[in-house]
Formats: C-alpha cells, sequence, structure tokens
C-alpha cells in the first residue's frame, strides 16, 4: 500500500479530456501523397544533396616577397565569407600540408609550396581556384 501523501504513477486514472478532440481538419489542406516512415511503401524518395555552388574565384600564388625569402603560399581574392570561414579554411590547409599558416588582412597564407594541395581543398570548398603569379 502506498502512503497517502504520494501520487500514484501506475496510469490507473485519465488525465481528463483531450485537448485535441474538438479540433477537425475542415478547410485544411490534404497531406501530399507518399509521406510515410523512409523505406516503408509509399516514402518519398530520398532528398540529394544540391550541387556544389560556385563560391567565386580564388587566386592561389606562390610568394617570398617581404619574409626573407621563405616561401609561402598566399590564397587572395576571397568574396562574400568572413573571417571565421576563412580561418575554418587556413586550419584545413594547415593541417593537410602538415604545416604552418594564418589569416592575414583577408588573406591565407600558407607556409611553403603548398599550391597542389591547397587548389583541392578550395575545390572541394566550392571555390574556384587559379594558380596567379610565379
Amino acid at each position: 500500500m502506498t502512503p497517502p501523501d504520494k501520487i500514484p504513477t501506475d496510469g490507473g486514472q485519465s488525465l481528463g479530456a483531450n485537448p485535441f478532440a474538438s479540433l477537425s481538419a475542415a478547410g485544411l489542406p490534404q497531406a501530399p501523397a507518399g509521406r510515410g516512415a523512409p523505406g516503408k511503401p509509399g516514402s518519398p524518395t530520398p532528398i540529394t544533396p544540391p550541387p556544389a555552388k560556385n563560391r567565386g574565384r580564388v587566386d592561389i600564388k606562390r610568394t617570398t616577397a617581404g619574409r626573407g625569402g621563405k616561401t609561402v603560399t598566399l590564397v587572395t581574392g576571397f568574396v562574400g565569407i568572413g573571417l571565421p570561414e576563412k580561418e575554418s579554411l587556413a586550419k584545413k590547409m594547415r593541417n593537410a600540408c602538415g604545416c604552418g599558416g594564418t589569416v592575414k588582412d583577408g588573406d591565407i597564407e600558407i607556409q611553403g609550396d603548398q599550391r597542389e594541395k591547397i587548389a583541392q581543398i578550395l575545390s572541394a570548398a566550392g571555390f574556384r581556384p587559379v594558380f596567379a603569379g610565379g
């Protein structure tokens, strides 16, 4: 037996009236056919991801100017992306190339001549990399 100050949790009594019982579907549009659980007959076809959008041209340059003869790969020409996304791209490039790099003045600088690897990363991110300069 339960003490009188405890509320029974066995589900013996009803919660009362159903708040949705008085609603009707009159005047509402019909649900589209084919809506069901995935993998069941009548379920919608799987949604294919949209093709990668062209996020614009970016230039990839190899330069040594002002760096004491050290070669860096410079990625310039980003349009419409903010600093956090540039830093994210720079981190992916540093990890893939196994070298250092930074975001400086809106451009990404990666140490060494890493143009091919950087072009692959930028293509995967939806950019159109172009090798510029020497």
